[in-house]
């Protein structure tokens, strides 16, 4: 894992897709611009949906890991 600070985290442990994908453009709606959520998941389709979000609306994928069955991603919102 990393040093990274996080602002908010969003548990999307447990839900399958679309839930972990909606719920993040739900939460990221909210943030302010350059603050940082830290997600975490154990949907394995989140490796491929939460950096196509990230490109699709413009906020960057500080890092992302996976430990055993969870999958974490930090996310800078964009302007």
């Amino acid at each position: 894992m990393t040093d990274i600070k996080a602002d908010h985290i969003l548990d999307a442990k447990g839900l399958y897709c679309p839930e972990p994908v909606m719920m993040l453009h739900n939460h990221v709606r909210d943030m302010l611009a350059g603050e940082v959520l830290h997600i975490l998941a154990t949907d394995p389709s989140t490796q491929r949906d939460v950096p196509k979000f990230c490109t699709f609306l413009g906020h960057e994928l500080v890092e992302q890991y996976v430990e055993d069955d969870l999958y974490g991603y930090y996310i800078r919102k964009g302007e």
